[in-house]
């Protein structure tokens, strides 16, 4: 790891009363330098954190969102849980998996370079008012089609961005990953992320409902009045 990273590491480690807890964000801090999480940065976290190999090696292989082999510049996340398989979630991955040569978390292009992509098939990305999805390096593209689904992975591979439909602008798999460590190297992107639209209407689309008919829970005994229902931004 480089000098830079340790540096960061020690900050994380500043955050939690017991070194032991840091050991999320340090996993996503080694996935921003090294793409993946290897043996080397399961030592390292192992070491940081005065923990074993076997315990840290437990975490990194529990949760999806470690890689354990190197990630192209984006990782794209296909939905097929039930709803959006259904809805054409499968379909979609089928044919990016044929179009990019490629299966579940197979990299297409020099990983880490522009224009090469990680494809996998996702659990539920909790956006079924919005099924079939795709993430990008975890942003939102809702609503996709087959055709829809290529012309996006088309873009990426040419070392486009396009805009997710709902979020912070696209950047790349290693950047996204040192913001879930806890840090950012770029204020106004940071700015950007903050700034991007949370929620479509669909989502909202009960709580404006319940302000056009003037319609509130009612206050459990002894508690105070239920507040008006959510406005849909417009």
């Amino acid at each position: 790891m480089n000098e830079l990273t340790h540096v960061r590491a020690k900050e994380i480690i500043a955050r939690y009363p017991v070194a032991r807890s840091a050991l999320l964000p340090m996993l996503h801090l080694v996935q921003a330098e090294e793409g993946f999480v290897s043996q080397a940065g399961i030592a390292f976290c192992a070491e940081q954190l005065e923990l074993t190999t076997a315990e840290v090696s437990a975490v990194a292989t529990f949760y999806t969102m470690y890689k354990r082999t190197p990630c192209g510049e984006h990782l794209v996340s296909v939905c097929t849980n039930t709803l959006c398989a259904a809805l054409g979630g499968d379909d979609i991955y089928a044919r990016l998996s044929e179009r990019l040569g490629v299966g579940h978390e197979e990299t297409v292009g020099e990983p880490g370079t522009t224009g090469s992509l990680t494809l996998e098939h996702a659990e539920c990305l909790a956006a079924c008012d919005l099924a079939p999805v795709i993430q990008v390096n975890y942003e939102y593209y809702d609503n996709q089609t087959v055709d829809s689904a290529v012309e996006l992975v088309d873009a990426l591979r040419r070392g486009e961005k396009p805009p997710p439909t709902r979020g912070a602008p696209l950047t790349d798999l290693r950047t996204v990953e040192l913001e879930l460590a806890g840090f950012t190297e770029d204020e106004v992107v940071a700015a950007a992320a903050v700034a991007g639209p949370s929620a479509a209407p669909e989502t909202l689309r009960g709580n404006t409902i319940a302000a056009e008919r003037g319609w509130a829970a009612p206050a459990l005994p002894g508690e105070h009045p239920a507040l008006p229902p959510l406005q849909e931004k417009k």
